[in-house]
């Protein structure tokens, strides 16, 4: 009698514990340090996992179309989700606007404010860094508002080009650059480096973040999508200078 109840109570423990399960995230790389802690805090409640691979819109949609075990989509722009969309590789019903951005001109830290229209007096003969100005979102953004101000020719020789933001980023914060494009939440996340100007919201298409499942998706990583647009992690995506979309 006793060892049947031994195995009653193994058996229960087996069933009755919830399994936690990992949800694998491809996002822009400007999301990482506001999901991170995003992330954390759902992990904290849930006991499921994320694991998030940051990276440039572009190549990440590409690795998905070629089958990389992703389980959720976050984009910086609508272009690449839509590529996606047309290419099968996620579930267009799971689609949505998650977030949206502003771009923004930095230099090192302790830099004045400028006018725009002086950039190419001001930036002299140093180095401009973006992301990929063809296939890169933050990169497709500041190439275009370069070139609705008129000023794209003149300084497309001295724009040095990276994988995706945040190097671009890196390059202004350890000096390798002089000034770089960038959204104004990566600008928010690293200390060395001080917004010089805002870009006008209608020089550039809008900066928006779509989000999906691929097809197949478990419930748990259908229940983290869900999880990004509630009040707790709008509040944290809020705070680190992402405009929630309702």
């Amino acid at each position: 009698m006793r060892l049947f109840h031994l195995i009653l109570l193994v058996l229960f423990s087996i069933c009755g514990t919830a399994r936690a399960d990992e949800v694998t995230v491809f996002a822009a790389a400007s999301l990482k340090t506001a999901l991170d802690e995003v992330a954390a805090g759902w992990e904290a409640a849930t006991g499921h996992h994320v694991r998030a691979a940051y990276a440039g819109s572009s190549g990440l949609a590409r690795q998905i179309a070629q089958g990389a075990p992703a389980d959720l989509f976050i984009s910086a722009n609508t272009a690449w989700m839509d590529w996606l969309e047309v290419e099968g590789a996620i579930d267009p019903g799971s689609r949505r606007a998650l977030l949206g951005n502003r771009l923004v001109l930095v230099g090192p830290a302790g830099a004045p404010p400028l006018d725009l229209a002086a950039l190419p007096t001001k930036l002299g003969s140093g180095r401009l860094a973006m992301a990929l100005v063809d296939a890169v979102p933050a990169g497709i953004y500041g190439r275009a508002a370069l070139e609705h101000l008129g000023l794209w020719p003149d300084l497309r020789a001295q724009v040095v080009e990276t994988d995706n933001v945040r190097a671009a980023l890196a390059l202004v914060a350890i000096g390798a650059a002089q000034m770089g494009i960038v959204y104004g939440t990566d600008a928010r996340a690293e200390p060395r480096v001080a917004v010089r100007a805002a870009f006008d919201p209608q020089s550039h298409p809008p900066i928006l973040y779509p989000a999906a499942l691929m097809p197949g998706a478990s419930a748990v990583a259908a229940a983290f999508l869900t999880y990004l647009s509630e009040p707790e992690a709008g509040a944290v995506f809020t705070r680190h200078g992402f405009a929630v979309i309702p």
